[in-house]
């Protein structure tokens, strides 16, 4: 009887588990729709509005210039690493965080040697890991909790204050570390250098240059354009992110609560299984006494 016991609670607590895990999914997968929608808005005009930078600056020759597309020896750099502020999301946080310090550890290893790197974690997983990981680099706190508001103008204040520094010289380099969002069943971590703008790398040894037409004149189109893009492109990384983990978070619960069906499978099994040896055994007692009695 005892352990007919301990397996109905066994039992009990499994069902109090699934229905945990069967209303997180639920709530994650309310919440990926929004996020999703944001992010496929979003994705086509960033990325045609980044190619589009990319080109121009590649071909820009000496008519104008631009700092953000200025490569310079790497001295000082950032990376930004974008995580959730929430487990429970499967693996997620841990490849986004294994892709920030990959290129930490060898695109950027001796700025870190020398204490030169700065990293900004926006999501508590990423900051909670990098700033017990990284004790000689500086960490920027301030951003941890973005993601309790992904309006632009409140994550411009993040894309500006690299800009900035960038400009200023206190980066020479600045990466993102995010998840690219697929679906809700795929994800994948990536890092990408933001600043300086990466140039357009022509497919097939084409020497043809992208033939734009600037109206007033390049250099003010520039100096307005360039900042606008390269914000909508830091905005992007964080929707994907924000997807991501909802799309990851989803999928964990869903697996979760199908491995709860199985558990309760066997579990009802194993008490069935204990509950006939039970009535069989009393049964046997309840004969073995009457013959007794009889012979007696």
């Amino acid at each position: 009887m005892a352990n007919l016991k301990l397996v109905r609670e066994r039992i009990t607590s499994v069902q109090n588990t699934q229905q945990i895990t069967k209303a997180m999914k639920m709530v994650s997968a309310s919440k990926l729709r929004r996020a999703q929608q944001a992010v496929q808005k979003l994705r086509p005009y960033a990325d045609k509005q980044n190619e589009m930078l990319r080109n121009i600056l590649s071909n820009l020759g000496g008519h104008a210039s631009t700092s953000f597309g200025t490569e310079r020896p790497v001295g000082k750099a950032c990376v930004v690493v974008v995580t959730s502020n929430r487990g429970l999301c499967g693996a997620f946080n841990t490849n986004v965080i294994k892709s920030a310090i990959a290129t930490i550890e060898e695109k950027y290893a001796e700025v870190s040697r020398e204490g030169n790197l700065t990293i900004l974690p926006i999501g508590k997983k990423g900051h909670d890991v990098l700033r017990k990981r990284y004790p000689e680099c500086t960490i920027i706190k301030d951003y941890v909790e973005l993601f309790h508001d992904l309006s632009f103008d409140n994550v411009a204040q993040v894309s500006q204050l690299l800009m900035d520094a960038f400009e200023a010289g206190g980066y020479d380099s600045v990466s993102v570390s995010f998840g690219r969002f697929k679906n809700a069943a795929t994800q994948f971590p990536e890092t990408e250098q933001w600043l300086p703008v990466p140039k357009m790398e022509a497919s097939g040894g084409s020497k043809t240059k992208a033939d734009y037409i600037f109206e007033p004149d390049m250099e003010g189109l520039l100096k307005a354009l360039v900042p606008s893009i390269l914000q909508t492109t830091f905005q992007k990384y964080l929707l994907d992110t924000h997807a991501s983990e909802h799309g990851a978070r989803m999928t964990a619960m869903d697996k979760a609560t199908e491995n709860a069906n199985e558990m309760l499978k066997e579990l009802k099994l194993t008490y069935n299984t204990a509950r006939q040896e039970a009535i069989t055994g009393e049964i046997l007692e309840i004969v073995g006494g009457a013959a007794a009695l009889e012979s007696a």
